[in-house]
């Protein structure tokens, strides 16, 4: 059961852009479409993720074994930034759908829009925005460096870093 609910770490970045793209393409085709529902499906995913890691997302599933593999060399990146991405994703798509249920679609398709935008440029230029959010947070000591012992090493390799750090 543990294994069931845990992240990898690390994680193979063509898979984590290939989730990436997923995740544009679906909450494009949303929006696009008009179809509401679709959002439940979006934030379903992004919660298999932050709680099980690629294991009982559809998505993760295709990108770790179909996708990835078929690259020639895992490029690897540290795993607690991308759960930390996959829950800002959650949370976005959970407000989309609580949106969505509360007043109206009009309104809640709004939610996505940061989503596709952070999406995309993971996806189509390799930059996590959330992997970035947590690499400060962590320079601001709100996540400790024992949450990511590789990220404390990166900081440590860069003094500049810590000269930041309160």
């Amino acid at each position: 059961m543990a294994k069931t609910f845990s992240f990898p770490n690390p994680v193979d970045e063509h898979a984590a852009r290939t989730v990436a793209t997923g995740v544009v393409v679906l909450a494009v085709l949303t929006l696009a479409t008009g179809w509401a529902a679709l959002s439940i499906v979006l934030m379903a995913g992004f919660w298999a993720r932050v709680l099980t890691g690629p294991t009982l997302s559809p998505l993760g599933q295709l990108a770790t074994k179909v996708v990835a593999p078929r690259f020639a060399q895992p490029v690897l990146t540290a795993g607690p930034p991308k759960r930390f991405a996959q829950g800002i994703g959650a949370a976005l798509s959970s407000a989309c759908v609580v949106v969505w249920l509360t007043t109206s679609w009009s309104v809640a398709q709004w939610v996505l829009v940061p989503l596709i935008v952070a999406a995309s440029l993971e996806a189509f230029a390799g930059f996590c925005l959330g992997c970035y959010v947590f690499s400060k947070l962590m320079v601001l000591g709100v996540i400790p460096e024992s949450t990511c012992l590789e990220c404390a090493e990166i900081s440590r390799r860069h003094p500049e870093l810590k000269a930041a750090r309160p």
